[in-house]
């Protein structure tokens, strides 16, 4: 019987979801509007730079899974990766929102290029291994389940609760009634408590998951240089995966989907909504209150159902819950006007649906990767966790650079304007941003969902291959234990 993961662990590894939640609403939410809207850098030239950054991030990815599959250290194949990542990513981000002042565009498009690499890098050398990490602690196919709905309950909690603390205390609305998110003089203080967050939570997991190295999985390779030839064989080998080649195809429609409207959101919450930072603060405490009645539900969901058709019906409920409010307004007169509590009271609602559906589609998702690692564990003889994520996550970040750039193209090509006050837009400007945000990117959300009925890893499937598995450790154990008497 597969060994029952502690609550300190699961508690310890969903802690260090919070320091990356926190640096993606940095890049998702703060970042392209900082650089456009308050130093006026061309959302063009800001996209590319953040695209840059997002290719460099995703090039490394293979390469750092490969590192971590393969390293030989007495914390094991994960930790010592992600101990070194957390100060490097803390500078980063704090150099991203400290350029000097009074300097060209051209200037900053380069500031902004060369610390969204940095930070993006180091991200990945600490994303790629906890990842791995999760998919390595739990060997059961509920309990992974449990292990990432941990891990996606910080997540929701960092990138729920950082917005909400900016809101409020950093980028309130000013006594002159400029929207708070102009106030120039927030973003470094912001950028501060972020890098100290992600500093303590990284930390705080590496300490409380380090008891569960000698229960992890080894895998003993022949010793081989890094190269591109291993890189591409390691990840060729992952690819032979049908099921793991429909979950990355998916995804990274999925993902290209949500890069585009959360270059958006704030735009649209800012000038299409015109939605105060009194009432956007209070949208990430409204969905953290679906997120406990999420993390309980999934793994009994799983239990009930196939992770396969949780999947597709969770996304499209989200993908529809995103869109909704914009479709109505476009279409439709039967919302209340901007400004109304009552839109408010609808924005609510929608954000307690997200909270409650997003992150259980999430833990899903990543349990169904870890699925993966066992198929390929049972068919080539290889534990690849962190090439499995690395893949997984070099297709998210390739599909978010590509979002980051076609929506500041779009942004452009509409003509918005830079540093603009709330009201003063071309109502039919707002019309159009509201047109490229909505309708297209739901369809396309929609239709991804297809893919994910070719996925052939089912309950049945995964309790045939673990009793084999078990059956080969334990078969190793003994071969191990006779030569060491021998």
């Amino acid at each position: 019987m597969s060994r029952r993961l502690p609550l300190s662990s699961k508690l310890g590894f969903g802690v260090g979801q919070v320091g990356e939640g926190i640096t993606g609403v940095i890049f998702g939410t703060f970042t392209l509007f900082f650089y456009n809207q308050v130093l006026g850098v061309s959302a063009s030239l800001s996209a590319v730079a953040l695209a840059v950054a997002m290719v460099f991030d995703a090039v490394s990815d293979p390469l750092a899974g490969s590192i971590s599959d393969r390293l030989a250290h007495k914390w094991g194949r994960r930790l010592p990766m992600m101990a070194g990542s957390a100060l490097p990513l803390a500078v980063s981000v704090i150099a991203l929102f400290n350029p000097p002042s009074d300097m060209p565009e051209v200037f900053y498009f380069g500031w902004l290029m060369v610390f969204a690499v940095l930070a993006r890098l180091f991200l990945t050398l600490y994303h790629v291994p906890h990842l791995a990490l999760g998919a390595e602690m739990a060997h059961d196919y509920t309990d992974r389940t449990r292990v990432f709905s941990y891990s996606q309950a910080f997540s929701t909690l960092a990138t729920a609760g950082f917005p909400f603390l900016m809101y409020s205390f950093i980028f309130p609305t000013p006594e002159d009634g400029t929207h708070g998110l102009l106030n120039a003089a927030g973003y470094p203080q912001m950028s501060g408590i972020a890098a100290a967050a992600i500093v303590v939570t990284i930390a705080l997991c590496v300490w409380s998951t380090k008891k569960e190295v000698p229960y992890l999985p080894t895998w003993q390779p022949e010793h081989e240089r890094l190269g591109v030839g291993r890189l591409w064989r390691e990840v060729r080998q992952a690819l032979s995966s049908k099921s793991y080649r429909m979950l990355l195809f998916g995804m990274i429609i999925i993902l290209l989907v949500l890069g585009v409207e959360a270059t958006f959101i704030v735009y649209l919450y800012v000038h299409f909504w015109e939605l105060p930072t009194e009432w956007m603060r209070w949208l990430g405490p409204t969905m953290l209150m679906g997120l406990p009645i999420s993390v309980i539900m999934i793994p009994h969901l799983t239990k009930l159902f196939d992770k396969q058709k949780l999947l597709i019906g969770m996304g499209l409920v989200v993908q529809i819950n995103m869109n909704i409010l914009l479709i109505l307004r476009l279409f439709t007169d039967v919302l209340p006007e901007n400004g109304d509590p009552l839109l408010f009271v609808l924005f609510l609602c929608s954000s307690f649906l997200s909270g409650l559906m997003s992150p259980a589609m999430l833990v899903n998702f990543n349990s169904m990767f870890a699925d993966v690692a066992d198929e390929l564990e049972f068919k080539a003889g290889v534990r690849q966790e962190g090439i499995i994520y690395s893949a997984r996550s070099f297709c998210s970040k390739t599909a978010g650079g590509l979002a980051t750039i076609l929506g500041g193209v779009a942004l452009d090509l509409i003509g918005f304007p830079r540093g603009a006050e709330v009201g003063s837009i071309d109502p039919e400007m707002i019309y159009h941003l509201g047109l490229i945000a909505g309708p297209p990117v739901m369809a396309i959300g929609i239709a991804s969902m297809s893919f994910f009925l070719f996925y052939e890893l089912s309950r049945e499937r995964m309790t045939e291959i673990g009793e084999v598995l078990t059956q080969r450790r334990g078969m190793a154990d003994v071969e191990g234990e006779t030569s060491a008497g021998a």
